[in-house]
């Protein structure tokens, strides 16, 4: 070759083998939060003091906590990414929420199933419940655990034909909130469903609770109905279901939501 040949070759311009990755392509990879290791790349060294465990490398953690953003962002929860179990009053049971994290996160990374399943909390309109459960994801997606938070009826209505938003598939609904959450936050359970017992509602519920207890995964239920309600909408053997292994914490405190000063009407 040439001395000329040879000063026209700049190797960062030459062709690449096929399916050869490149330093440039690793950077971009790992600014999309592509999880690298699937690549045969070693996870880059953490930056920050979140609590992970081994099979979970930052750009994981990071597609995991954009998850749980994404999820609060659909069910019109923004301002609630701001509450941590800290922040909780005493009523709404941030200690309780704080062991039955603590909990989860050391069975996922003993790679067991927790002992205690569910987590039910309950109480009346404006109490506090979602603001409760909501510090419970912020903190757990922060942790490096995968949470989804969706309601009730709107998961429901996203299981029915054409009803998924963004084009989504029934199965996609399901594997997103079914299937691959390690932490699922079902808000309102048998919300605006009072005295409700179609086929639909207790097939598809049934699934869920059904389907997560099998893999191991826990779930967190609010509610603002009495045992009662719920068991119209349900049945007994499914809320029974939901009961076993279950921690029931009742958020019993003022009206967050009503006037500072009655109208007068």
């Amino acid at each position: 070759m040439s001395t000329l040949a040879a000063e026209r070759i700049v190797p960062a311009r030459e062709p690449k083998r096929l399916f050869e990755i490149t330093d440039r392509m690793v950077e971009a990879l790992r600014r999309g939060g592509a999880d690298l290791s699937k690549l045969g790349v070693p996870a880059p060294p953490e930056e920050d003091d979140t609590e992970l465990w081994e099979d979970v490398s930052v750009p994981q953690a990071h597609a995991r906590a954009l998850a749980w953003t994404n999820s609060m962002k659909a069910a019109d929860h923004d301002d609630y990414l701001k509450w941590r179990l800290p922040d909780l009053d005493d009523y709404q049971h941030p200690q309780s929420l704080n062991g039955w994290l603590n909990s989860i996160v050391e069975a996922k990374k003993q790679k067991a199933r927790p002992s205690t399943m569910h987590f039910i909390v309950s109480g009346n309109i404006g109490s506090g419940k979602t603001t409760a459960v909501a510090a419970l994801g912020n903190e757990a997606a922060e942790r490096g655990l995968l949470v989804r938070f969706v309601q009730h009826s709107t998961y429901l209505t996203w299981r029915r034909p054409d009803g998924g938003p963004d084009d989504m598939s029934r199965y996609q609904i399901r594997k997103r909130h079914v299937e691959d959450p390690d932490l699922l936050i079902l808000d309102e359970l048998c919300g605006e469903m009072d005295g409700v017992q179609t086929e639909f509602v207790r097939r598809e519920t049934t699934d869920l609770v059904g389907s997560r207890l099998a893999s191991g995964r826990p779930t967190v239920f609010s509610t603002n109905l009495r045992r009662d309600g719920i068991k119209a909408v349900l049945g007994e053997r499914l809320l029974s279901r939901i009961e076993d292994r279950a921690y029931l914490a009742k958020v019993v405190g003022p009206d967050r939501r009503a006037p500072r000063k009655v109208l007068d009407w």
